[in-house]
């Protein structure tokens, strides 16, 4: 590890529970944060591909309860 990021991880560690679960929750907040538009754009692509093939007939909807008990075979 870094100088940098030893000291900081020091830091962190000496923090009481609460205060270092905010810390995880704000670095994990930030990751999220910065592919969100990116993930969003790539489900809403993904949604109007599938709606797509359903209106067009390339695939057929399979309905949940049939899914549901595939799985449990």
């Amino acid at each position: 590890m870094t100088t940098k990021l030893d000291v900081i991880l020091n830091e962190a560690m000496a923090m009481s529970p609460d205060q270092r679960a905010m810390i995880a929750r704000c670095l994990i907040y930030s990751l999220e944060e910065s592919t969100s538009e990116n993930v969003d754009a790539q489900w809403i692509q993904l949604a109007q591909k599938r709606f797509e093939e359903l209106e067009n007939g390339s695939v057929q909807p399979v309905l949940w309860e049939d899914i549901k008990n595939i799985m449990r075979k």
